[in-house]
């Protein structure tokens, strides 16, 4: 068997394609013998590190538009519109919590210090606190609290960490991109942010009126739009700037507009593009 060192990019909802990155490599006889994270990637390298990744696919596949709102619990704070904890609770009882340094895949989620401008490699401790840390997207989920630390997203930091794993001679380094400035596949539905928004972003913009005054507003975007737009193309540089210097064997480019940050109701479609772009990938070497 081939051994790989697998890193998984942050990209929200995009990041379920992770899924179907992670079973193709099995289906080809590879061995996946260290997973780095960031963000949803975090989420699903940590979930397969654990071993239930298949509960965790099921689950995503059986969630709708209603379920994907119901699972935000809004905190109408300054730092964040969204808590983060309603969703971990729900995938807690689905798996469980768990110990990183026990697991037998070693794992590395990556979060972001605020205040002390740094990177912060979480690999021992409790899996859901890790993963609470790596996904607080800035100005959407509110930030993790420890001491004098705030810890939000890796992607601020970090959106494909390929800097962490620790690859040795003979392993194959897979490395997953899921802001990749490429053109969505004809047969999947085209995301039209900004002019078609999903019933939660609605109710968001009706219950925080104090977020978009006339003075927030801006001609082209609104204020959600401008926020994520202004991180992902922040994401997108420094993606590829990080494949650029560390220049991975298998590089799996997802769409940046494959579907938006909180689309989970579509996860059967993206994790079949998950497959889909691995096996491009694969191909091609």
């Amino acid at each position: 068997m081939r051994n790989v060192r697998l890193v998984l990019g942050s990209g929200g909802a995009r990041g379920m394609a992770h899924i179907g990155v992670i079973e193709e490599l099995e289906k080809e006889g590879f061995s996946i013998k260290e997973v780095v994270g960031c963000s949803m990637g975090a989420v699903v390298g940590g979930i397969y590190c654990a071993g239930y990744l298949q509960e965790y696919k099921h689950w995503l596949i059986g969630l709708s538009r209603l379920d994907v709102f119901r699972l935000l619990d809004f905190a109408f704070s300054s730092q964040g519109f969204v808590k983060g904890e309603r969703v971990f609770k729900e995938i807690e009882k689905l798996i469980g919590d768990h110990t990183i340094e026990n697991f037998q895949i070693p794992f590395t989620a990556v979060a972001a210090d605020m205040m002390k401008k740094r990177e912060v490699h979480y690999t021992s401790g409790s899996l859901f606190k890790a993963l609470r840390a790596s996904i607080a997207i800035p100005t959407v989920f509110t930030p993790v609290m420890e001491g004098r630390s705030q810890l939000v997203d890796g992607g601020v930091l970090n959106p494909l960490p390929l800097n962490v794993i620790h690859p040795e001679e003979g392993d194959v380094v897979v490395a997953v991109n899921l802001n990749a400035n490429t053109p969505v596949e004809a047969n999947s539905p085209v995301v039209e942010e900004g002019k078609e928004m999903a019933a939660y972003q609605k109710m968001l913009i009706a219950l925080l009126p104090q977020f978009l005054s006339s003075e927030n507003r801006v001609e082209q975007f609104g204020f959600f739009d401008l926020l994520n737009k202004s991180f992902d193309m922040t994401q997108d540089r420094l993606t590829e700037l990080t494949i650029d210097v560390h220049k991975p064997d298998i590089v799996v480019d997802i769409s940046r507009d494959a579907c938006g940050v909180f689309e989970f109701y579509r996860a059967n479609e993206i994790i079949e593009q998950g497959r889909k772009a691995f096996q491009k990938a694969y191909t091609k070497i």
